[in-house]
């Protein structure tokens, strides 16, 4: 079932958008991969830099993924029920892709573990999430973001979830995180 607050999100953002450069730097860095899963994939913009045989898209948000399809026809596209297993098999990916995602979502061990479910042993986790700095000044209000994590926060989880992080570093405003299913 699609997420009303999502698809109206995503109906502010302008259709046919480039992905922010960092970010696609970042994802277009990695490895290739036999079958990657893009989680929280949005209008696929990031997932266009993903370098794999096989793609997933998967979002709640149906609006975001009818843009994705048409941005990548040959992408397979899953709708996600919020806060509920991903419907995919164990070990399925050997790359799980989750961009600017994290912050949004509100059984963030949940999701990590049916990241690392879907995961084969070894298979890596790409993550990028906006960066809290040291000094925590209140939030804005109206923000989509129900979570904020700093470096130490973001390696705890990992660390915490059963993943091994190799790589976490801050660019800009943002943590670019690298971690391995063990």
């Amino acid at each position: 079932m699609a997420s009303r607050y999502d698809d109206e999100l995503w109906e502010l953002v302008p259709e046919g958008r480039a992905a922010p450069p960092e970010l696609a730097a970042f994802v277009a860095g990695l490895d290739p991969a036999r079958s990657a899963l893009d989680l929280g994939a949005g209008d696929g913009a990031v997932s266009a830099t993903i370098r794999a045989e096989l793609l997933t898209l998967a979002d709640v948000s149906a609006t975001a993924l009818e843009r994705a399809r048409a941005r990548l026809p040959g992408a397979a596209v899953v709708e996600l029920e919020q806060d509920a297993p991903l419907p995919f098999a164990d070990g399925q990916f050997d790359l799980v892709v989750c961009t600017e995602t994290l912050e949004h979502v509100r059984d963030v061990q949940l999701l990590l573990s049916e990241a690392r479910r879907v995961l084969e042993p070894g298979g890596r986790l790409a993550i990028t999430t906006p960066s809290q700095g040291p000094l925590m000044f209140p939030p804005d209000p109206l923000t989509p973001h129900l979570r904020f994590f700093t470096k130490r926060s973001l390696r705890l989880l990992l660390d915490a979830m059963g993943f091994d992080v190799r790589a976490l570093s801050r660019r800009g405003g943002g943590l670019f995180a690298l971690a391995v299913r063990y």
